[in-house]
């Protein structure tokens, strides 16, 4: 079940996530197109850039 990141503004810059392979891999896709592409990749990979972009490691401005 994809859901929409907890992070997403009002002008509809965000994404969604689902767990994917039985929650070894997550899944990223753009919320405005969900037809569109994904980004798939490991749990501990997504594990690891979402507490990089926490600890200010990317710059999303």
């Amino acid at each position: 079940m994809w859901r929409k990141s907890s992070r997403s503004y009002q002008a509809n810059e965000c994404v969604e996530v689902c767990a994917a392979f039985g929650e070894r891999a997550a899944a990223v896709r753009d919320s405005k197109d969900p037809g569109g592409g994904v980004v798939t990749m490991a749990a501990s990979q997504w594990r690891a850039l979402l507490s990089q972009i926490k600890e200010g490691g990317h710059d999303l401005t």
